[in-house]
């Protein structure tokens, strides 16, 4: 278990960090526009006496704490920022005051617990190397961590391994879970439109081309991707969110193009490949079938996400000495959700670990991205001293 002293000190923040979550929760922004939040986080980073650089990849921060001891190590320890398109039902004092946009994926409770080890960071600089703090804009689809790699993030503050952590609901207060390799999805969206001539539906189908007709057999052919070119062994999800064609105040008309949207989902990069190649196929050879042509647009906003075995290790052992081994879980199961961090650990060795952010004593809790989501303020001192753990194995913080 953890030294009782360092969660000791981690526990005086807590009513600060409470306070800041709050602010952050009550003030949500969209991705590559967390200004507001991206100011506070720098303000923050300064006040503790940490070395700031503000607009990497944008709008994201990150804080440079450099040990006492010798070592040229560095790591990263990445949260994410912004919040979601979603009006928000919790009725919370501190709900938010943005209309339409909430945080319902906890990420300003990620930002507040990374806050929290940069303050005790900056408190207890008896390690070896460098810690970067890297708070990211954009995870939430529009490319936060994408924008950070391309503005030089690694190249201009150096990691050997870098490290994030999300919150999950319906896991009890207390308890972590992670697992080595593919751990989140690879998460696409994807729109066919087919394209006839349309026609009268009633007097003469005959003389169109039927796009109606080639979005069914589409949707049915779909699900042979899954079954027939995807081994039973993996995980693959594709399924159809929108159809739009037509109206229905001219019911005897036949329309002339038919639009199909979805999303996709899997957890390896072969799998992706056949799913862009299957999918794409599929469609054009439906619409040639009925005389029709289609247009396809394939986008994956997120690969699997992979983590590495020797940065997995690190981490399960920095909540075993948090919580004790009964509590981690190192073989959780993989999880469909997609995360943009699957970027950084292309780009280098890392791991990320769900943090357990409690079951409503309701037996019904509410999920991520719904509009009653609330991250839960009794973690923050286990997020904090995790990511303090995090440094005391790859550091040898004192």
């Amino acid at each position: 278990m953890t030294d009782t002293a360092t969660l000791d000190k981690i526990r005086s923040y807590h009513e600060e960090l409470t306070a800041i979550r709050r602010d952050i929760h009550a003030h949500p922004e969209m991705g590559l526009e967390e200004t507001r939040t991206a100011a506070l986080v720098a303000a923050k980073l300064r006040e503790w006496g940490i070395e700031v650089t503000e607009g990497v990849g944008i709008t994201g921060v990150v804080g440079t704490v450099r040990g006492r001891l010798p070592g040229q190590r560095s790591i990263g320890l990445r949260a994410d920022m912004d919040a979601l398109s979603i009006p928000e039902q919790t009725g919370l004092p501190y709900a938010s005051q943005n209309a339409g946009v909430m945080h319902a994926c906890g990420h300003d409770g990620h930002t507040t617990m990374l806050l929290g080890a940069a303050r005790y960071l900056s408190e207890n600089r008896d390690f070896s190397g460098t810690v970067q703090l890297i708070f990211q804009p954009a995870e939430e689809g529009r490319g936060g961590a994408t924008a950070m790699l391309k503005d030089g993030l690694f190249e201009r503050f150096p990691c050997d391994a870098v490290y994030g952590m999300h919150n999950m609901p319906g896991i009890p207060v207390g308890k972590f879970a992670t697992r080595k390799g593919a751990f989140l999805a690879g998460a696409g969206a994807w729109k066919v439109v087919f394209k006839g001539t349309g026609g009268h539906g009633g007097a003469t189908p005959h003389l169109a081309t039927d796009v109606t007709v080639a979005q069914a057999q589409y949707i049915m052919a779909l699900q042979t991707v899954v079954s027939r070119n995807i081994s039973p062994q993996e995980a693959v999800v594709i399924s159809v969110g929108s159809i739009h064609g037509g109206s229905n105040q001219s019911s005897n008309v036949m329309p002339a193009e038919l639009e199909l949207t979805g999303t996709m989902r899997c957890f390896s990069k072969p799998a992706q490949a056949i799913l862009d190649k299957r999918m794409e196929e599929l469609a054009h050879a439906t619409a040639a079938l009925n005389g029709c042509t289609a247009e396809v647009e394939l986008r994956w906003g997120t690969t699997p996400m992979v983590n590495h075995g020797d940065q997995t290790d690190v981490a399960v052992k920095a909540a075993n000495a948090l919580v004790g081994d009964a509590n981690v879980n190192p073989n959780a199961a993989p999880i469909t959700g997609g995360e943009d961090f699957c970027f950084m650990l292309d780009a280098k060795p890392g791991a990320m670990i769900m943090i357990g952010n409690g079951v409503h004593e309701s037996g019904t809790t509410p999920n991520l991205h719904t509009p009653l989501f609330n991250f839960n303020d009794e973690i923050i001192p286990l997020g904090v001293n995790w990511w303090v753990n995090i440094v005391r194995e790859e550091l040898k913080l004192g």
